[in-house]
């Protein structure tokens, strides 16, 4: 067990250290083939920062424990709307901005869609191909949308004018490298906890891998709050949830079938489809989400924790 533990933890330190890599990498390798700023933010930051996900979730697939990848996502776009949104409105207001209610009802679609997909009990491939034909029209909207909108060089994450050829390719390498080995360690690791401690793969997947997989969207959403850039961390959770649902299980649907269980059907799905909604006054008002509502959802979540584990999956 404890073994099992060392390989969950050290497999999201190096998810999130190697993913860190890539990103760096990918946006400076870009910028040097003279890629555009814009595109590069729509397109390789945001496939970088959800390559740990992915790569756990194809992992999961290929060891047969499509379960831990279905759980991941599921839990994932919980926890951004629950914990990720809940524990920096401690600190200071997160104010929702209504120029993101596009986004918002994107997602709100992304999910009715998936749930209405995960009801045929599989996630196949055929199901796998709807999720990633709306995530192709979700990137072909965003990328012209993006173009009425300029991004400045320092505005991209890793961005570096100063960083040589060979430093590039030592980031892409490191990522590369690290983030495969990352996600077989973390399921690994979280498959044979599940076995030990009589639980499903996919409540691991809800819980432990869900939260681990969400602590970059914690910390950005964090450092956001605090900066009072609200609109920062609200398009960072919607980007996310839109990218697990439809890219990410897109994904590892088309390395192999992804079986529901039938409590997911009853209570996981709706949990997530109801966090999501919980939205919808704050951006439709525009007022901040303030200490209250914060440790409104961090209890929320807390209790859909304690359910998952008492239920035992």
């Amino acid at each position: 067990m404890i073994l099992d533990l060392v390989f969950v933890a050290g497999g999201l330190v190096l998810l999130l250290v190697a993913g860190d890599f890539l990103v760096r990498g990918a946006v400076n390798l870009a910028l040097r083939l003279g890629i555009p700023a814009m595109m590069v933010g729509m397109t390789v930051v945001a496939f970088g920062t959800s390559a740990p996900e992915l790569l756990v979730s194809v992992q999961a697939v290929l060891a047969g424990a499509g379960g831990l990848a279905l759980g991941n996502v599921v839990g994932s776009n919980i926890a951004n709307i629950l914990l990720v949104m809940g524990a920096p409105a401690l600190l200071a207001p997160v104010l929702l901005e209504r120029d993101s209610l596009r986004d918002f009802i994107i997602m709100i679609a992304t999910t009715l869609l998936f749930i209405a997909l995960a009801f045929t009990g599989v996630i196949g491939l055929w199901q796998a191909l709807v999720l990633l034909a709306a995530f192709a029209l979700f990137m072909g909207d965003s990328i012209i949308r993006g173009r009425r909108e300029r991004v400045a060089l320092e505005d991209l994450d890793g961005a570096d004018p100063n960083l040589r050829g060979p430093k590039i390719a030592g980031f892409l390498a490191l990522g590369l490298i690290g983030l495969p080995l990352g996600a077989k360690l973390l399921v690994e690791g979280a498959v044979n906890i599940a076995e030990i401690m009589g639980v499903s793969d996919v409540v691991i997947g809800l819980t432990i891998v869900a939260i681990g997989t969400s602590l970059p969207e914690l910390a950005t959403t964090l450092m956001a709050a605090l900066r009072r850039e609200g609109g920062v961390a609200l398009g960072n959770i919607l980007g996310s949830n839109i990218f697990n649902l439809l890219l990410i299980l897109g994904v590892a649907g088309v390395f192999g079938q992804i079986n529901v269980p039938a409590e997911m059907l009853r209570v996981d799905l709706w949990v997530m489809l109801g966090a999501s909604l919980l939205l919808a006054p704050f951006i439709l008002s525009g007022r901040a989400i303030g200490k209250a509502t914060g440790a409104g959802l961090l209890l929320a979540y807390g209790g859909y924790l304690w359910f998952l584990f008492i239920n035992g999956g």
